[in-house]
């Protein structure tokens, strides 16, 4: 696994082809997290334009004029845009350096980053499955068999066991910190 920022906890990427349930998975294992008081952060990629606020709303209309970041806060959450303005969009650890520190942090997307990833794969779509082409897939969460000649490093898990896919990402982080009384 590459190195991360300081805080970040482990990063770990959630890949698959469209439709497979990285998503559904993303929802149990964060809020089994959450539930146990772990930090989780979440970096979602998307291949397109993010509208994030209607276009007629003040900040829509400062970020048009020109501002570089607009900070959107209230009591209950903020976002910042930043506009790329014809830069290269930042990478992957550029975007972790960014999050608040956290025990762990999935990344859906970025699939090309040489960080360790968990394949959620279902045969979905006629193009396969992305572990045989990706030495950085360290485990398959999946509904199938686990295939012959599976390579030694890939662990195989079963998808419809949400608590074992929970139970091999808790190996993965480093053990909670224990309350000083």
């Amino acid at each position: 696994m590459e190195q991360t920022p300081a805080g970040a906890g482990p990063v770990i990427g959630i890949v698959g082809r469209s439709g497979s349930g990285k998503t559904t998975l993303l929802e149990y294992l964060i809020g089994r997290l959450a539930a146990q008081g772990r930090k989780v952060n979440v970096i979602k990629h998307s291949h397109h334009d993010l509208e994030l606020e209607p276009p007629g709303k003040d900040s829509a209309r400062l970020r048009r004029a020109g501002a570089a970041e607009v900070m959107v806060a209230s009591p209950y959450r903020f976002a910042i845009m930043r506009e790329l303005r014809g830069a290269a969009e930042p990478g992957l650890d550029e975007q972790v350096a960014r999050l608040a520190p956290a025990d762990l942090t999935l990344v859906e997307g970025f699939k090309a980053w040489p960080i360790d990833k968990l394949e959620i794969h279902r045969d979905v779509g006629d193009k396969g499955p992305l572990y045989p082409d990706d030495p950085h897939i360290v485990a398959v969460a999946s509904t199938l068999p686990r295939p012959a000649g599976l390579a030694r490093h890939v662990e195989w898990l079963d998808l419809d066991d949400r608590e074992a896919v929970l139970a091999w990402l808790l190996k993965k982080m480093p053990p909670p910190a224990s309350s000083s009384t």
